[in-house]
């Protein structure tokens, strides 16, 4: 197959997942892969594979075609290539919650010195590290990633990043529990999808109402959430998009519960969990474990809690999710204070501190917890997060974090 040839044959596989053709496009795609003898043909056979896979939420497949790429690019040998194929090994990891392989491709793609291609990767080579490092709940970090992301989608007027880097800062303020700002983030990335969003896939849109939807339940604002919820599933269903079909389910559970309709609740988590465990989803695992845990709480049924902590907890260290873990021996603190079991008691009260330690989860002017009620919270351009009050109050002449760890252990 000549290079005009491929060129067509791909075009003909975009068109066909364009039209939701999905396992037709696949077909067209991997005759490309087998007969074609241009290599920047198959490389660019391999990145719509690439992206039909991870959209259909099959991970694994996906990082096979990202190592076959890489091969690929190396045989071509342009950097532009050879960075966006690590780019696409970072996002297959990340997707598998390989958090530390994700960091390692992403800054392997920082360090290479390619064009302006390369450049224009950077934004989302950091949206990635960012999303990795919230997976390992390093949030300063995060931070920083996501900033910096916003910056380039910024300077290159790229509105798909900064819709994309919009959704994952909703996240990021959803965890530390500054709603507002949760909430904030998704509707400015819903109001990208109207603006500009007309040729843009309508994964966009249900990524931005998925997340809106998830701020909302928190507030309380459970009929929001439920409308945000089902226009995302319905925009999941239509394009057979597993990985968000898998949190919208997720999300309605989590709605139920917030009502106490416990009995709603539960298949809803076990849909989520069932397309979680086939796409290999573990971090979103221990969401649908903790709201599981939560449901048998308020049935009172304080074992069967204590098995869905012990499952929750292995996926949790292995992933080295530390919120996780922290919201895990929270819930093991109220069940053992129930169950009026002191020393278990003891245990996880001194574990759930070490986790807030080891986080940096406090406000380095009051020294109270961040992330334990809804607050809104400041960020300084170091990325080190405060109570808004607490600046406010006090104001600041630099970050008082940062003064306390440039003073050397030796003269403390």
């Amino acid at each position: 197959m000549g290079q005009d040839q491929t060129k067509q044959q791909i075009e003909k596989g975009l068109h066909l997942y364009q039209s939701n053709q999905t396992e037709k496009a696949l077909r067209v795609w991997m005759r490309v892969l087998e007969k074609s003898a241009d290599p920047a043909g198959r490389f660019r056979v391999l990145g719509c594979l690439i992206t039909a896979h991870a959209e259909m939420g099959r991970y694994k497949e996906m990082l096979k075609f990202a190592v076959v790429q890489i091969d690929t690019a190396r045989e071509l040998e342009d950097p532009d290539f050879l960075t966006e194929s690590y780019l696409n090994l970072a996002r297959s990891n990340e997707k598998l919650c390989e958090f530390q392989k994700t960091i390692s491709y992403c800054k392997t793609c920082l360090n290479m010195q390619g064009t302006t291609v390369s450049m224009q990767l950077n934004g989302q080579v950091s949206l990635s590290m960012g999303n990795a490092f919230l997976g390992l709940s390093i949030f300063q970090k995060a931070l920083e990633c996501f900033e910096k992301a916003l910056r380039y989608a910024h300077n290159n007027d790229d509105k798909m990043l900064e819709c994309r880097v919009c959704c994952s800062l909703g996240n990021f303020y959803t965890q530390i529990k500054d709603y507002e700002k949760a909430l904030f983030f998704p509707c400015k990335a819903a109001e990208l999808v109207n603006d500009y969003g007309k040729g843009w896939s309508l994964k966009y849109r249900a990524m931005s109402q998925y997340h809106m939807a998830v701020a909302y339940r928190k507030l309380g604002r459970l009929a929001d959430a439920m409308d945000c919820c089902e226009e995302s599933m319905k925009i999941a269903l239509q394009h057979g998009d597993r990985p968000l079909q898998a949190l919208c389910l997720l999300c309605f559970a989590d709605i139920h519960r917030s009502r106490r309709d416990v009995q709603t609740a539960f298949p809803r988590y076990d849909s989520s969990m069932s397309i979680m465990t086939e796409i290999g989803n573990r971090l979103g695992l221990v969401q649908v474990l903790l709201g599981v845990t939560k449901c048998w709480m308020i049935q009172k049924e304080l074992d069967k809690a204590l098995e869905s902590i012990e499952k929750a907890q292995e996926l949790a260290e292995g992933l080295g999710n530390k919120l996780g873990l922290l919201k895990l021996h929270c819930l093991c603190e109220r069940i053992y204070r129930t169950k009026e079991q002191q020393q278990e008691l003891r245990d996880h009260v001194v574990k759930f501190h070490e986790c807030v330690e080891e986080m940096e989860l406090y406000c380095g002017m009051c020294g109270e917890s961040i992330g334990e009620k809804n607050n809104q919270l400041q960020a300084l351009p170091c990325s080190h997060f405060f109570h808004l009050k607490c600046l406010q109050t006090n104001g600041t002449r630099g970050c008082p974090n940062c003064r306390r760890l440039s003073v050397k252990p030796g003269y403390v």
